[in-house]
């Protein structure tokens, strides 16, 4: 892909998938009938923040407060449009179900990773906390904390990806992936064609979410872990300089994936995309092409996204 090229991001729902470009976005969902199902969203073009996202380890915070608002409306019509499987409700009961919803939701969802990524910045510090006893110093306690996190984090993940309809959004996130490795090799969107791509992509918020953890604990080295209360408070006032400066080492690592030596700088969040992502069915990647198509012909023709559901 040329460095011209738009570039494209996406996000897996309920049984669909949202792709969006420099102004459009729009999500495709199949329903229990095989009908595929639509929404567009405009992106909001704010002025102050048009000028914020120009500032580098700035940008990256105003952009997910962006992409939050917008990935809600996404969320919203996906869930509204999911069909609860008859045969799902009378083994888990209606009230499974809905949790199950709720936690797919939760799962590909911006809005919930910030109030996630409160619960992960924090009980790992009251979990190195209670072995300061035998863990003593600034740095060891650092890297325990930072252990701690990993180990949330990936067993997080890994029991959720075991429910069935996580195991679902975790394969329209590698259908996502897909498409997107498709177009950005300059290759015919096929079902065949998309199926033979990786289902890991370098700008994946899942390798946003580890580099927070690995910048975190390099950001934790200059400053003080006691007393407790000190932690606790400089651990919150350095999430978003956290999150700004893992905005940037992600765009910089998809930059570099091309180059030898340097494109393993990325490897850790593709590793964890073995997690976030399933080898998806034909028919995922039929609704993530049909996205992805549906995008592009908004972008030549803004008009016709007066026939699909939008605000």
């Amino acid at each position: 892909m040329s460095n011209s090229a738009p570039v494209y991001g996406g996000q897996a729902l309920l049984e669909g998938v949202m792709f969006g470009g420099q102004d459009h976005t729009v999500t495709a969902v199949r329903r229990n009938d095989d009908s595929i199902d639509y929404y567009y969203a405009k992106k909001p073009k704010k002025p102050i923040f048009q000028k914020l996202k120009k500032i580098p380890f700035v940008r990256g915070v105003i952009a997910l407060i962006e992409s939050s608002g917008l990935g809600a409306k996404h969320l919203q019509f996906a869930s509204e449009r999911y069909d609860v499987d008859p045969g799902e409700e009378e083994v888990d009961g209606p009230e499974m179900s809905k949790l199950q919803m709720i936690l797919g939701v939760a799962v590909v969802g911006v809005i919930s990773f910030i109030f996630g990524k409160f619960v992960f910045t924090l009980v790992p510090v009251f979990l190195a906390e209670l072995f300061s006893p035998w863990v003593t110093g600034k740095y060891p306690q650092i890297f325990l904390e930072t252990g701690f996190k990993l180990i949330l984090l990936l067993v997080y993940l890994y029991f959720i990806s075991m429910t069935p309809i996580i195991k679902r959004v975790f394969q329209y996130h590698g259908a996502e992936h897909k498409v997107i490795n498709c177009y950005e090799a300059g290759m015919e969107l096929t079902v065949a064609n998309v199926q033979k791509q990786s289902r890991l992509h370098y700008r994946c918020g899942s390798s946003f979410i580890l580099f927070t953890v690995i910048i975190g604990m390099f950001v934790y080295f200059f400053f003080p872990t006691d007393p407790l209360w000190l932690r606790i408070v400089i651990r919150i006032l350095l999430i978003p300089v956290v999150l700004g400066i893992s905005f940037e080492v992600l765009q910089a690592t998809n930059a570099l994936r091309d180059i030898p030596v340097l494109k393993y700088f990325g490897y850790p969040g593709l590793w964890l995309q073995l997690l976030t992502t399933k080898e998806p069915k034909d028919e995922m990647v039929e609704v993530a092409i049909a996205s992805f198509n549906k995008l592009h012909e908004v972008e030549k023709n803004p008009e016709l996204a007066m026939e699909l559901h939008h605000d």
